[in-house]
């Protein structure tokens, strides 16, 4: 150790250190996972498993239950998306672009979702929900989810299109073109990387959402957050940890897609007041 010591160098030793520290914290979980859920035999709190195999794999993939669960995480991610693409970019333009009073509260707004504890919000919804029958309903998921995500939805894209020039706007309508295929043909083109940052949040927070999913969707919508807490209830600790691999694949493959949008500049851009 101290020969090491003073072959790096002081700094570079304690660099090192660190660096090893935060590739233990911040992989060693997901390290952990990928390892027990190809786990055939393990106990705890042995550190690895003493067999590998897909027998997990095979019951998650075998149980319909758990399959339906993940067609409807992936169909009401979809659906959330797209719905606050809808709602939520004419929001993020006028915020954007117009001024009126109340503007910057406006915007604050979109943070009160955050601000307080989520299960109040949800216990909120769910007494209104019940009496407009919504409880155990695919469109009350949905709203619960539109709730959570309409934060991004408007930040982002509201930063990204305050960020495209006004005079480009002007100069499409000098030449004819009218406010509609202005926006399409020119403003959501240059805010395009800030719209993809803000949906693949969207995308992401919808299939992660549990608690929501769990108060307003049960006994009849099953998403995968939700039936991940009956499955490290009622099985081995290597079927949750499949399942939470499955979970993981979705956004590990938009991550790799995107990753040219996720840069610190396009996000700083869209938080910007």
């Amino acid at each position: 150790m101290k020969r090491l010591y003073y072959l790096l160098g002081k700094n570079k030793f304690w660099e090192y250190i660190l660096f090893a520290v935060f590739i233990l914290v911040f992989y060693g979980p997901l390290v952990n996972m990928l390892t027990l859920s190809f786990a055939g035999k393990y106990n705890y709190p042995d550190v690895v498993p003493k067999t590998y195999g897909l027998k997990w794999w095979q019951f998650i993939l075998s149980n319909k239950n758990l399959v339906s669960s993940i067609t409807q995480s992936l169909i009401l991610a979809i659906v959330v998306t797209a719905l606050s693409l809808l709602i939520c970019l004419p929001a993020a333009y006028a915020i954007a672009r117009f001024q009126f009073k109340g503007r910057t509260l406006v915007r604050l707004s979109f943070l009160l979702t955050n601000a307080f504890p989520k299960m109040g919000i949800y216990t909120a919804m769910a007494v209104v929900f019940y009496k407009i029958h919504l409880m155990g309903t695919f469109t009350g998921v949905v709203l619960v989810h539109i709730v959570n995500t309409m934060m991004f939805m408007v930040w982002i894209p509201s930063g990204s299109f305050a960020n495209v020039h006004i005079q480009q706007e002007e100069s499409a309508r000098d030449v004819g073109a009218g406010p509609i295929r202005t926006f399409f043909h020119i403003t959501m083109p240059l805010a395009w990387p800030g719209i993809i940052v803000a949906s693949l949040y969207t995308f992401l927070g919808s299939m992660e959402e549990a608690q929501g999913s769990l108060l307003i969707g049960l006994p009849n919508v099953h998403t995968m957050p939700s039936e991940l807490y009956g499955i490290i209830m009622s099985y081995a600790d290597t079927a949750g940890s499949v399942f939470a691999v499955i979970l993981l694949i979705p956004a590990l493959i938009l991550l790799i897609v995107f990753r040219k949008y996720l840069s610190g500049e396009a996000m700083s851009k869209g938080f910007r007041m």
